[in-house]
């Protein structure tokens, strides 16, 4: 960058950008491929149903931005060339990769965890991204620049006994941020938001009045976090506001001071 900054205003807009985004059809990815068109990205919203993205890519329209739905599996390994292609034939370049797709299926115990819940939730949130990470990755960096921003979870630091499979394959995701911020550096950035509890899709399993009562002593913020918190970090992450930011894993999670029993997780509890 050159020895005067660029204003506030400038470091975060992102018009002229595309970014992607997997899981972008619902919950904290929609927040985020919306609020990249409002700061100026032309937008790639994958997910698994494409009617979903086409909702999603209409409102980013109508913001003046450009959009293009893709139906994606995050745990087909093929999806990624297949979105990658897709990509690049409709835009010509891509200089932001936000992978957010996930899943965290519930199991009755340990040993009841099967082969195949073990392996669908390894493939979605740690295969899927690193291969997508890998594709798009290695385009950006023979183009010059791009930000790779995947989204793990405070679950990766500790995870609870109803999210183990799911934690371990976020901490793979915390360790791809280092391994490919060197890989791919010093033209890609390679970062991660770790989001704590937000009231999305997920915590509709919740029961929401028991967590909310011991929220207000679990963290520091005492609540649950809204979806739109999670916009700051990942349109910091994303623009020239973080230009020398790379190898970074940001914690987005109300401040935990101590553990939420995990017995108010389940609707129903006491």
């Amino acid at each position: 960058m050159s020895a005067n900054p660029p204003s506030a205003l400038k470091l975060f807009d992102l018009s002229g950008k595309v970014a992607v985004v997997t899981g972008g059809s619902r919950g904290l990815g929609r927040v985020v491929a919306t609020g990249y068109a409002q700061a100026g990205a032309d937008v790639v919203v994958a997910s698994r149903k494409l009617d979903a993205c086409e909702a999603v890519a209409d409102g980013i329209r109508k913001l003046g931005c450009r959009a293009l739905p893709v139906a994606y599996h995050a745990g087909h390994w093929e999806d990624a060339e297949r979105l990658t292609d897709a990509a690049y034939a409709e835009f010509g370049h891509v200089d932001i990769l936000v992978c957010n797709a996930g899943s965290a299926p519930a199991y009755p115990s340990i040993t009841e965890i099967s082969e195949e819940l073990f392996d669908k939730t390894i493939a979605i949130n740690l295969k899927g991204a690193f291969r997508l990470a890998a594709l798009v990755g290695t385009r950006m960096r023979e183009a010059g620049s791009g930000s790779i921003i995947f989204v793990s979870s405070v679950g990766s630091w500790s995870p609870t006994p109803r999210d183990l499979i799911y934690g371990a394959a976020k901490a793979g995701l915390n360790a791809l941020t280092h391994g490919l911020a060197t890989t791919l550096g010093p033209q890609v950035r390679v970062n991660a938001v770790l989001p704590g509890p937000f009231r999305t899709d997920i915590t509709k399993s919740w029961d929401m009045e028991a967590f909310e009562r011991a929220a207000v002593d679990a963290y520091a913020l005492g609540r649950v976090g809204e979806p739109g918190e999670i916009l700051g970090a990942c349109l910091y992450l994303a623009s020239d506001a973080s230009s020398y930011t790379t190898s970074v894993l940001l914690n987005v999670d109300g401040g935990p001071r101590s553990e939420v029993d995990p017995s108010v997780l389940a609707k129903g509890a006491k």
